[in-house]
């Protein structure tokens, strides 16, 4: 009795572990109290996994976003169990403690779905996120169980409209975290960041930007996980609901045909993803987060590839925050299947995806609309792509750069060092006025370890940008940034300064040589004098040593490596 799918062997399903024979009739007796029939007992068990919460503005309309999912589930024969995820807000979060929590609640989401997937033998798997931490958790979940798996996003937000003397002005989050900066510099009042903030985030969906919730939305595409439209579609449009009673369709159709993750996510999807990133000019995060899906997947792929991707590909959109582009822009003009098809020569054309067709088969029929919004190759933004990996002797592991949101003036840039061991010393010094141009802010023990958690630090830039001096000092640290970062922010340096990285050797005065186009980050400081002051340090003391941080902090890795557990 499987409805209108066929198995591959009917008789053998994940699920027969809690409904076959004798022995599990006290499991059917609990499935019959959920109001199962015996009918449905027989059929496949797909986990809905949603990430539905009332804090977090991208995810207030995820219960819809499951309703539709499970209309599509039961057309195609199986029965859906929906299951919740926790969700953090990165805009709530931010600037305060709560911060801590972000990345590592990545950890916990996979975990939890792990979790709940195997103690109730799920046959297949719907992942329902859509911001930052969600994402990347649950597709780590996905390639870590293998089971049959597809990915709906509940959608980005539309932009806001703020009217102005000369007409109405686009607006986002990020405008309003860089119109701080704007008060404190006496270039707005208070009164009109209030009204700014009422108006700048008009209604649910992920951040309207390309910043880390939509670029990974996007990049799940990208990865084969996701259906077309999966990053684009606005959340508020009826193709978004309709996308999602899709997916439920075709999730019983990759459970018939036995398509897992690890059948999607490989060298070549990888290879993909990255490339698409380099043209949409994503958020930095997105390589801490591929890391950490390639890693759960098995995929090696060093960091030094990205870059070799990058001399490749050709930056052909600008987005919020680097233009004035939204989302709502980029789903007009064709999509993410649009811009693949620009990039059609640098692609793997035989990857597979959930779609059941591969990326060769999805990009045959798709036009961009726009050719302002995803530019032709001949004709881009940059002729490289719009992330950059740094090395150097202040960066033996790495660091990253989103490059397509740094002025001209700033690609190459020496100046001194001024050093803060936490965003909040940091953030006092812009706010104080005493950060001079041509400097270099350094924050470090904000790493994995050093936070704990890796602060995404928004909060320092936009100040920085609010007040017209992002396109004279650079900002360096070991913690993150946030997807709606604009400026020479440097992140993720590796190693951290709490692991004895180099960054934990500056002083004040040290000269920091940085080189985007070169891809390096580095310090003018010999070998041996570095090797020296590390060798004077104190021991590094953890700053939380209670709870999951403490625990956190004990068995996480390197951002390098996608600051997965070790």
């Amino acid at each position: 009795m499987l409805g209108s799918i066929l198995i591959k062997d009917p008789n053998i399903m994940k699920s027969d572990a809690i409904k076959k024979g004798v022995e599990r009739a006290p499991h059917r007796s609990l499935l019959h109290a959920l109001g199962c029939t015996t009918a449905e007992i027989a059929q496949p068990f797909i986990g809905i996994i949603n990430s539905f919460s009332e804090i977090v503005p991208g995810h207030i309309h995820l219960r819809d976003i499951a309703e539709a999912v499970k209309t599509g589930v039961r057309a195609g024969g199986g029965v859906p169990f929906e299951i919740n995820t926790i969700a953090v807000c990165d805009g709530i979060a931010m600037n305060h403690p709560g911060m801590k929590y972000s990345l590592p609640s990545r950890e916990l989401i996979a975990d939890s779905v792990e979790t709940v997937a195997e103690a109730h033998a799920f046959d297949a798997l719907v992942f329902i996120p859509n911001c930052d931490k969600i994402i990347p958790g649950m597709l780590m979940a996905a390639v870590r169980l293998n089971l049959p798996a597809i990915f709906i996003s509940g959608g980005p937000m539309l932009r806001g409209y703020l009217p102005t003397e000369k007409g109405l002005s686009k607006v986002d989050l990020s405008s309003v975290f860089e119109a701080v900066g704007k008060v404190v510099s006496g270039q707005m009042t208070e009164q009109e960041l209030t009204r700014l903030e009422e108006l700048a985030c008009p209604g649910c969906g992920s951040c309207a930007g390309m910043f880390t919730a939509n670029t990974m939305n996007c990049l799940t595409e990208a990865l084969g996980l996701g259906l077309p439209g999966n990053g684009t579609v606005p959340a508020v449009d009826i193709r978004r609901r309709q996308l999602a009673e899709t997916a439920g369709e075709q999730i019983m159709k990759l459970l018939a045909s036995d398509i897992r993750p690890r059948d999607i996510v490989n060298q070549d999807s990888c290879h993909n993803a990255f490339t698409v990133d380099m043209a949409l000019g994503g958020s930095t995060n997105s390589v801490l987060h591929l890391m950490a899906i390639a890693h759960e997947a098995g995929v090696d792929f060093p960091l030094e590839r990205i870059n070799e991707i990058s001399e490749l590909t050709a930056q052909l959109c600008q987005l919020r925050p680097a233009g004035d582009h939204h989302i709502e822009d980029l789903d007009r003009a064709g999509g993410i299947s649009a811009v693949m098809k620009e990039l059609k020569d640098l692609l793997k054309l035989k990857a597979k995806t959930v779609s059941g067709k591969s990326v060769a088969e999805i990009i045959t029929r798709r036009q961009v609309t726009d050719k302002e919004v995803i530019r032709p190759r001949a004709r881009p933004y940059a002729t490289t792509g719009g992330l950059a990996i740094l090395f150097g002797n202040l960066a033996p592991e790495g660091a990253v750069v989103k490059k397509s949101a740094v002025a001209s003036e700033m690609m190459v840039h020496r100046g001194p060092a001024r050093v803060f061991d936490s965003e909040e010393k940091a953030t006092e010094a812009i706010i104080s006025g005493s950060i001079k141009a041509g400097e270099v802010l350094v924050i470090r023990y904000e790493g994995p370890k050093g936070g704990p958690g890796m602060r995404e630090m928004l909060t320092p830039t936009s100040l920085l940008a609010g007040m017209g001096k992002d396109k004279e000092v650079a900002l360096v640290a070991d913690g993150r940034f946030s997807g709606a970062t604009r400026g020479a922010a440097i992140g993720h340096v590796s190693p951290e300064a709490a692991t004895r990285g180099p960054i934990a050797a500056l002083t004040n005065g040290d000269i920091i040589k940085i080189n985007i186009p070169n891809y390096r980050l580095e310090v003018e400081l010999s070998d041996w004098e570095i090797t020296r002051r590390l060798a004077r340090l104190d021991q590094f003391e953890p700053k939380i040593k209670t709870g999951y941080l403490r625990r956190y902090a004990e068995r996480v890795s390197s951002a390098s490596t996608g600051a997965v557990f070790k």
